[in-house]
């Protein structure tokens, strides 16, 4: 027997589908989310690489052809919405549309082509929804959003939640490759000119440079092939300052086709990779940032959080996703949270110092232990390894990743196993440390609940002295097997303590 699709248990029921299109200089894409979450799931994801904004920075108008493949693209978008049920449709257009002498009329087209209102952004507004993406997709930025289109780069200063004065330059790539005559090299000068002074890259210096936008995107899946990176998630992709700009430099020098993995870019955005590294070499050379940050999410997911109110938008968008996989994968949701507190509890007891961002992708692993159970035992701890690592989350960094990832494993596998050693070298040897021992802790917690609700709470782990103590009520006390004692030596060796089990009337 099949499920109707309004019974599908893999979609959260509380979420109405949202859908935003967003009309770009050189892509016309459509992202639809799950809903309107602190962390927003795509659904459905896809992109046409039209070039709208071919020529208008020399021509002053959208190439027809252009026209005529967006129009295209946005009645197959508007044919897939229906499909999905999403009436929740946002259509944005940008520097293309903005600039043209045509683009009214093109406008006025692609209304009718989408079946939607059509919000042109100014530049400004640009800028600050670019602004909010970071703040949606990072706990606590602090640095400097660049948001690199076809026409136009968008700067805003961001720390926490609060923005800067956004602004604009006509520096994207399609623009940049039209002013300068397909000159990489006359295009540094132009660069150059238009960045100095600008007051937001005045106060980057030692700070993060987030960058936005398929050109940074495509640079940044080329240096990660070039090192052989164990992960294939964009999101929190970091590259030290001093290294991107060398990177830059090579891909500025040599054809692009002559680049390691150069297969991984579309041979549509090729020509704009050298264009993107210009801008993003003046800009390290001129600001000074400690590294470059790449972001998954920018204008769309900004227009999202946007729309949500003020207590959402406050919420941990790791701690949100972990409970979503939870609710959707585990055998039963409220033993991931008993576990956050079972585990609050014996981490005090050891004494051992944890940070506040310690304490936080703790939870998220103790939410995620249990997402793996529908596979086969021997590949539990891999599976739960592989859909943790690349899960799209945001609001955490990759060796946040391993660690939740590791952790996860370490649970099924054991913790003396030798888990991914690719994945590992992503984490530190603290993060290592923990992850063995949450792991542990998360193992012996299954053997004495099953995975199931309403045992935790009365059953505490504790250090006590030299001691790590299991204490159970007398009803619980014939869960005291050779398993849980087993268990317990596990973990009280990776603290350096003597396990023991008790039972209380």
């Amino acid at each position: 027997m099949f499920l109707a699709k309004k019974d599908a248990p893999g979609r959260l029921a509380a979420l109405a589908p949202v859908a935003i299109v967003d009309i770009g200089s050189n892509s016309v894409r459509l992202v639809a989310y799950e809903g309107l979450s602190r962390s927003p799931t795509p659904i459905f994801n896809d992109k046409v690489l039209c070039g709208l904004g071919r020529g208008v920075a020399t021509t002053g108008r959208l190439p027809q052809d252009a026209v005529d493949r967006a129009l295209a693209a946005l009645r197959r978008f508007r044919v897939l919405c229906r499909a999905m049920e999403i009436t929740d449709i946002h259509v944005l257009a940008t520097a293309a549309a903005r600039d043209a002498a045509n683009g009214a009329d093109f406008l006025a087209a692609a209304r009718e082509a989408i079946g939607a209102p059509i919000e042109l952004l100014s530049g400004k507004r640009e800028a600050q929804l670019s602004a909010l993406g970071v703040v949606s997709g990072f706990w606590k930025p602090d640095g400097v959003v660049g948001d690199l289109g076809g026409g136009s780069l968008e700067l805003n200063d961001v720390k926490g939640a609060k923005l800067g004065e956004g602004v604009t330059l006509r520096l994207g790539g399609l623009s940049l490759m039209d002013i300068s005559d397909r000159s990489p090299k006359k295009a540094v000068k132009i660069v150059r000119d238009a960045l100095a002074g600008t007051k937001q890259l005045k106060k980057l210096e030692g700070r993060t440079f987030y960058a936005i936008g398929g050109t940074w995107r495509a640079l940044a899946r080329l240096h990660m092939r070039q090192r052989n990176y164990p992960l294939n998630v964009m999101h929190h992709y970091v590259i030290p300052a001093r290294d991107a700009a060398d990177f830059a430099a090579l891909v500025e020098r040599v054809h692009a086709d002559t680049l390691i993995s150069i297969g991984a870019v579309p041979s549509a955005r090729r020509p704009l990779l050298a264009y993107g590294a210009v801008v993003l070499d003046e800009i390290i050379r001129q600001a000074k940032p400690k590294e470059i940050v790449v972001s998954a999410l920018g204008v769309r997911e900004g227009l999202l959080f946007e729309r949500l109110d003020a207590a959402d938008r406050k919420r941990d968008p790791l701690l949100v996703a972990a409970r979503e996989l939870n609710v959707l994968r585990s055998r039963a949701p409220q033993h991931g949270e008993e576990l956050c507190a079972w585990t609050d509890a014996f981490m005090r007891s050891t004494h051992l110092e944890e940070t506040q961002e310690e304490t936080r992708l703790r939870h998220a692993a103790c939410l995620l232990t249990d997402i793996g159970w529908r596979a086969h035992p021997d590949y539990r701890g891999e599976q739960s390894l592989n859909i943790i690592a690349h899960a799209a989350f945001i609001g955490i960094d990759h060796p946040g990743r391993a660690f939740l990832a590791l952790a996860a494993s370490y649970r099924h596998m054991g913790p003396d196993e030798d888990v991914s050693p690719q994945i590992r070298t992503l984490a530190t040897a603290r993060m290592l440390d923990r992850a063995h021992i949450l792991g542990a802790a998360m193992r012996l917690a299954y053997v004495v609940t099953a995975a199931m609700p309403g045992v935790l709470p009365r059953a505490p782990l504790l250090c006590v002295k030299d001691k790590v103590v299991l204490t159970l009520p007398g009803d619980l006390a014939d869960l005291a097997n050779e398993r849980v004692q087993s268990r317990m030596k596990q973990l009280s060796r990776l603290i350096g303590r003597e396990g023991a089990v008790r039972t209380v009337a």
